[in-house]
C-alpha cells in the first residue's frame, strides 16, 4: 500500500509498505481521508520531538471496513467508521472511571511510532476504537470528530457554568472546536483571538466574535467585566500570559495548545488571584461518540471546516505548505482514493 512516511524534519515520502491482516480484536480499514493535524506539523519540523523517523503519521480519520479479526462483533464490511485514535487499556481505575484519556498506558494512534497509522491507503485499528459514522453523513467529514472532540473534551474539563464570557485565543482548528464546543455546551458570549483574516471569516461565518489580538485589550475593556475562562489553543509561554492577564480574579485559563513542551508564567498572577490553570488532552469514549453525533446533526457547519481534499500523493508539499504558511488553510485532508 502507499503511505506517507516521516523521513526527517522537513522531509516526507510516499512508499510502500505491507497491508497488515488484523489480529483478533482488529479491524482492516480502508482509508477515505485524514486531517493534517497542528501536532502534525509540529512534529514534522521537529519542534516537539514527538513524531519519529519512518514513522507513518495522522490520527483524524475515517475509513471503510474492508476486513475482521477473529472475535470482533457489532461492525459488517464496507461500513463507514470513525478513528479514535486513543488507544487505552480499558482496565484500569480510570478507564473504568471513563477517563480513557488519562489512562497509564495510553497509546495514540499516529503519535506512538510502532503503528503505522492513517496517512496511508489502510490501517489496522483495535475494534473498540471505531465508531460507526451515521449514513447521511458524508464520509470525509468523519476526519473532522477527533479536532471536534479535543474542543469538546477541552470545554468540559474547563466545567463551564451559564453566563461565562469565554475568550479563545487562537483560531485555528483546535480554536475553531474549541468555539464550537463552547456554543454546544450553551454560551454565547465568545471571542476568539486570532492573526489570520482568513481564519477570522470563517469565525465570524460561523457566528463567533472574531478579532485579531492586537485588537482584543480594546473589544475586553468593553466588557462589563473581565472573562471567566479563557481556551488557551496556542501554547506559548507568551500565549499563556495574555490569557492569565485577560482573567480576573478566580478566572481559568484551558491549557490546550501545544506549540512549546515548555512554558513559563506569573506565579503569583495564578496564586494572588486564585486563578486556576486547567490541563487538558485528547478526550474519553464519551467524548468521542457524542462527538461523532454532533458531527452529524451539524454537517452544514462541518463542511465550512474543510479547506481542500488533497491526493495522499501531495503530502509532501501540503505539509511543506502548511508548515512554512505559504499556504492559507486551516483544515486540510489528505485522500489516498482521488
Amino acid at each position: 500500500m502507499r503511505a506517507l512516511v516521516f523521513k526527517s524534519p522537513w522531509e516526507m515520502a510516499v512508499e510502500e509498505r505491507e497491508i497488515r491482516d488484523p489480529h483478533p480484536g482488529e479491524v482492516l480499514i480502508k482509508i477515505v481521508a485524514t486531517g493534517v493535524c497542528g501536532s502534525d506539523l509540529h512534529g514534522f519540523t521537529g519542534h516537539t520531538g514527538r513524531r519519529h523517523p519512518e514513522q507513518v503519521m495522522g490520527h483524524e480519520t475515517v475509513g471503510t471496513v474492508i476486513g475482521i479479526g477473529e472475535g470482533v462483533s457489532g461492525l459488517q464490511l464496507e461500513q463507514s467508521v470513525v478513528v479514535n485514535p486513543a488507544m487505552s487499556c480499558g482496565k484500569c481505575p480510570q478507564c473504568e472511571l471513563g477517563e480513557e484519556q488519562r489512562c497509564t498506558d495510553l497509546r495514540v494512534l499516529g503519535v506512538y511510532p510502532e503503528w503505522d497509522a492513517a496517512f496511508a491507503e489502510y490501517m489496522v485499528v483495535p475494534a473498540a476504537n471505531l465508531i460507526p459514522l451515521p449514513p447521511q453523513t458524508p464520509t470525509h467529514l468523519g476526519a473532522l470528530v477527533e479536532p471536534l472532540a479535543v474542543g469538546w473534551h477541552a470545554v468540559r474539563r474547563a466545567r463551564l457554568v451559564p453566563d461565562e464570557r469565554v475568550v479563545v485565543i487562537g483560531g485555528g482548528p483546535i480554536g475553531q472546536a474549541v468555539a464550537l464546543g463552547v456554543k454546544r455546551a450553551g454560551i454565547d458570549a465568545i471571542t476568539v483571538t486570532e492573526n489570520l483574516s482568513s481564519r477570522r471569516s470563517l469565525l465570524g461565518q460561523l457566528g463567533f466574535h472574531a478579532v485579531a489580538p492586537d485588537e482584543a485589550a480594546d473589544v475586553l475593556s468593553a466588557l462589563p467585566s473581565r472573562p471567566t475562562t479563557v481556551f488557551d489553543a496556542v501554547g506559548t509561554s507568551q500565549s499563556v500570559a495574555q490569557g492569565l492577564n485577560m482573567t480576573g480574579r478566580g478566572g481559568r485559563l484551558v491549557l490546550i495548545g501545544m506549540a512549546e513542551p515548555q512554558i513559563n508564567f506569573a506565579a503569583f498572577d495564578v496564586s494572588v488571584q486564585e486563578r486556576d490553570i486547567i490541563g487538558t488532552f485528547c478526550y474519553s469514549k464519551n467524548d468521542f461518540v457524542s462527538t461523532v453525533e454532533w458531527l452529524s446533526a451539524n454537517i452544514d457547519i462541518a463542511e465550512q471546516l474543510v479547506d481542500a481534499v488533497e491526493p495522499l500523493e501531495a503530502g509532501p508539499t501540503v505539509f511543506q505548505e502548511l508548515a512554512s504558511h505559504s499556504r492559507d488553510a486551516s483544515k486540510i485532508l489528505l485522500s489516498p482514493n482521488i
